[in-house]
């Protein structure tokens, strides 16, 4: 599928990968905004606060409600890399790893400087002034971004860091739908060790692109969650990632949903857990607001768990199944709107954008193929 697959996208594919990479990018971001009020609390503190169905709908954080994390700062950088790699690739140069990285050391820049240096060539969304706000961002992002070395599998940042950041930001890997599954998780996993190096976090990244991949070629989640575990099976160190997926799909079938069901899924916080908790309560949803509720009220981190599980729904659903009043008050939506926009016409009509015989100077301003 798509200019990445060689094949040729019909105008009803377009809208339906369209609708999938707004759906993912937004609802991910609709349930990292959700989270963020109650992040580092237990569900009795949460419902201390928000009463006794604890958070249903959006509530200040940061000063603001809507107001997201540096889980969604994050992703968006993701998409810029992707983009980037893509432009890029015509001169020659294909090592996507090494695009991404640049993405994630601009986005390291936004959390020391007061705001865009615009004498730098470093394309629009390094220029958006709402990103250079510093959200909680984690010591091991900080560390594993703080110098111009690029950690690798074989050497990677961090490598007893297994927290949920480095999965929390890898739904876009999943929507290169043109590429083969296996390869989606490879360069997840590669850049996930940038900052989250042990084993576990990494290929949690990997299982979470592999998954939103399935989703938004059209599979059912539970169709994805079986691909990821078998592609998994190959993978050295992959056994907390698959168990915790297997736990996940057993809950489903163990009576209603509920805070404790979801935290003991998610246990600890590290990513598998939290990968486990988030398919979790997208399988059992009964719709988007529903699945994100459930995401957010229970004893783990409220904001990854809840953010991975909108990048599920939303790559399964599309942006349609969004709820329309948490959209409206999302920090950030006309930047994340007109990023899955780009994306989108990066995968499905790049070559018309920029090849060897020609390229939009407008596409190239903003994604310049430079190398910083």
């Amino acid at each position: 599928m798509g200019a990445t697959g060689g094949a040729v996208w019909g105008r009803t594919e377009q809208q339906d990968f369209r609708s999938r990479v707004r759906g993912t990018l937004l609802a991910a971001a609709v349930g990292d905004a959700l989270g963020a009020p109650v992040d580092r609390l237990g569900i009795e503190e949460i419902r201390h606060l928000h009463g006794p169905e604890g958070v249903v709908d959006l509530a200040p954080a940061y000063g603001r409600r809507g107001a997201v994390t540096h889980l969604t700062q994050l992703t968006l950088f993701t998409v810029d890399g992707l983009v980037r790699a893509q432009v890029r690739r015509d001169t020659g140069a294909w090592h996507p790893p090494t695009d991404l990285h640049r993405a994630y050391l601009r986005w390291a820049a936004t959390q020391r400087d007061w705001g865009p240096d615009l004498r730098k060539d470093d394309g629009w969304l390094a220029r958006e002034e709402w990103l250079y706000a510093r959200r909680d961002p984690t010591r091991a992002l900080l560390l594993g971004l703080g110098d111009e070395n690029m950690g690798t599998l074989d050497a990677p940042k961090n490598p007893a860091e297994q927290g949920p950041e480095a999965t929390a930001r890898s739904a876009p890997f999943g929507l290169l739908v043109g590429w083969e599954p296996q390869l989606v998780a490879q360069l997840a996993v590669e850049c996930a060790a940038q900052t989250h190096g042990h084993p576990a976090g990494a290929l949690a990244a990997g299982a979470y692109a592999v998954t939103v991949h399935g989703l938004a070629r059209g599979e059912s989640l539970d169709g994805a969650v079986q691909r990821t575990l078998a592609l998994l099976a190959a993978r050295p160190g992959h056994e907390p990632v698959s168990e915790a997926l297997q736990h996940a799909l057993g809950a489903v079938r163990q009576g209603l949903p509920g805070p404790g069901r979801v935290a003991e899924l998610v246990g600890e916080g590290a990513a598998p857990g939290v990968l486990a908790g988030a398919v979790y309560c997208a399988l059992v949803a009964e719709d988007v607001r529903h699945g994100l509720r459930l995401a957010v009220n229970q004893d783990g981190p409220s904001a990854p768990t809840a953010a991975v599980t909108g990048g599920l729904l939303g790559a399964l659903h599309g942006e349609t199944a969004l709820p329309p009043a948490w959209l409206a008050e999302l920090e950030g939506r006309a930047t994340i709107l007109e990023l899955a926009d780009d994306f989108a016409m990066e995968m499905t009509q790049g070559p018309a954008l920029h090849n060897p015989a020609g390229a939009s100077p407008g596409w190239l301003a903003r994604y310049p193929r430079g190398t910083g």
